[in-house]
């Protein structure tokens, strides 16, 4: 499976307005909730409790909020990029611009550490990251993902 495989156009955000993690959470969640049909505010309830265990904030610029969801049939992802970063939390204490938002069915978690994983994987690409905060589009960004996506 490749990011492209899940990540659907309509999930990408080449500028969010959102000013902090919960704004970032709710923009992020809702092109998800209405592409995988479910409501917003239960999927923000799994995203805002996984993010109380600790911050999904992982340093150098990035944040990969996930959580599971019952009821929920397929593996879901979107992107979003802040243009002038915002305090998600990040170990490192420095602001996050790349977001990929993860939900995944609640059985699946073999799929979600390996799509987890792969997205880490990728995002330690410098010259990747660079690209993805200077894509001019959505368009842009789905191109982008495309070309530096590995199977898992």
């Amino acid at each position: 499976m490749r990011i492209v495989d899940v990540l659907d156009k309509k999930a990408i955000i080449s500028d969010l307005k959102s000013t902090d993690k919960e704004g970032v959470l709710r923009e992020l969640s809702l092109p998800v909730a209405e592409l995988v049909n479910v409501k917003q505010e239960d999927l923000m309830k799994v995203l805002i409790e996984r993010e109380r265990l600790g911050s999904t904030g992982i340093g150098n610029g990035i944040g990969i909020p996930h959580g599971k969801l019952k009821h929920l049939n397929t593996l879901a992802l979107s992107l979003g990029i802040s243009r002038h970063g915002i305090d998600f939390g990040s170990i490192d204490g420095r602001p996050t611009y790349i977001f990929f938002l993860l939900v995944t069915p609640e059985n699946s978690t073999g799929m979600h550490l390996k799509l987890l994983a792969h997205i880490s994987r990728i995002l330690r690409n410098e010259m990747f990251k660079q690209k993805l905060i200077k894509a001019k589009d959505v368009d842009e960004l789905y191109q982008i993902v495309d070309a530096v996506d590995e199977n898992l």
